[in-house]
């Protein structure tokens, strides 16, 4: 069975340490892999298709060529904080005019539509995973650092940086809860219950840490073993 991780920088396992950015060999996918391999499933092949900075409409463009083609049985989806990101250099220089993001919301629920229904249609099964938290003081220090604190007025009148990403994700899940036969794994409450975020979160307030990569594999690997069971105890 071949499996592929598809999305952003967070499948791809970046993660933001001594003012830098960095891959992480002990990204969700490869950890996810070894999960399998010792569980005695080595017939189980992982393929990570994480891209830095994707976003829905970026995914759309690939999607043929990164996963149709590759034939996968399995497709895990995690798309969505780059969609609800903002050119923040924009911002900066007008603090008080509208600013849409990235991937407008109603935009990002209709491409998040039609990456399911490319799936389906190619006999592969999509699952997708709900968008992680993020450290809303953390990435506010670490925009306002590079942009300035001119920034905070804007970010007040939109609710706030965690208000703004909440809604995609609440968003999401609604698109989700219309669509009966589309399975998700909820790595966003796994993360949540896992402890203090500070440890599971990078410094840049977004991308996680090597111990947050590692909740978010075990909260995946348990929820496919629990799918693979139902599979397997219908087919017997």
């Amino acid at each position: 069975m071949k499996m592929i991780c598809l999305g952003d920088s967070i499948t791809r396992g970046v993660s933001f340490t001594g003012g830098r950015l960095r891959i992480m060999k002990e990204n969700y996918p490869n950890l996810l892999q070894q999960q399998f391999v010792q569980t005695g499933k080595e017939q189980i092949e992982i393929i990570n298709k994480g891209v830095f900075n994707d976003n829905s409409d970026l995914l759309i463009k690939r999607i043929e060529k990164d996963v149709i083609q590759e034939r996968p049985e399995i497709a895990l989806l995690n798309i969505g904080g780059n969609d609800c990101d903002f050119n923040w250099g924009k911002v900066a220089e007008e603090p008080d005019s509208t600013h849409e993001p990235t991937v407008p919301i109603e935009r990002y629920l209709n491409n998040v539509s039609q990456l399911i229904d490319t799936l389906k249609n190619a006999d592969i099964t999509p699952i997708v995973l709900t968008l992680p938290p993020l450290d809303p003081v953390r990435y506010y220090k670490n925009i306002a650092s590079r942009f300035g604190t001119s920034i905070s007025h804007w970010i007040n009148t939109v609710g706030g940086i965690e208000h703004w990403h909440s809604s995609y994700n609440r968003s999401l899940n609604m698109l989700l809860d219309q669509m009966d036969s589309i399975k998700r794994i909820d790595v966003r409450s796994y993360l949540k219950k896992a402890g203090d975020l500070a440890s599971l979160i990078s410094d840049d307030g977004i991308h996680l840490t090597k111990k947050g990569y590692k909740v978010m594999s075990d909260s995946i690997f348990a929820e496919l073993s629990l799918m693979m069971q139902k599979v397997e105890s219908y087919q017997n």
